[in-house]
């Protein structure tokens, strides 16, 4: 397995359990399995649904600020990856 950093957590909201993430690199896709770092957070998801603007997209590339829907709390400053089969 491999991962390929793509983001940032900006901010978490904890009512409709939203992250907001900066993608500093490549892209992201519905359907990618990524995995939250940070000082206290480990965490893998699968990205369900992504939003801009409160429009859903499919994917995500470097300079864009999204919404992922996570199952767990996420915090600020969390690295986020994309993990890819090797």
């Amino acid at each position: 397995m491999g991962e390929v950093k793509v983001g940032e957590v900006v901010k978490f909201f904890a009512k409709p359990s939203v992250a907001a993430v900066k993608i500093v690199a490549g892209e992201l896709k519905v359907g990618d399995t990524i995995k939250y770092v940070g000082h206290t957070t480990d965490l893998d998801d699968t990205v369900g649904s992504m939003e801009i603007n409160n429009e859903q997209i499919e994917k995500a590339v470097a300079g864009d600020y999204i919404g992922i829907k996570v199952a767990d709390r996420v915090r600020p400053g969390d690295e986020v990856f994309v993990v890819t089969p090797d």
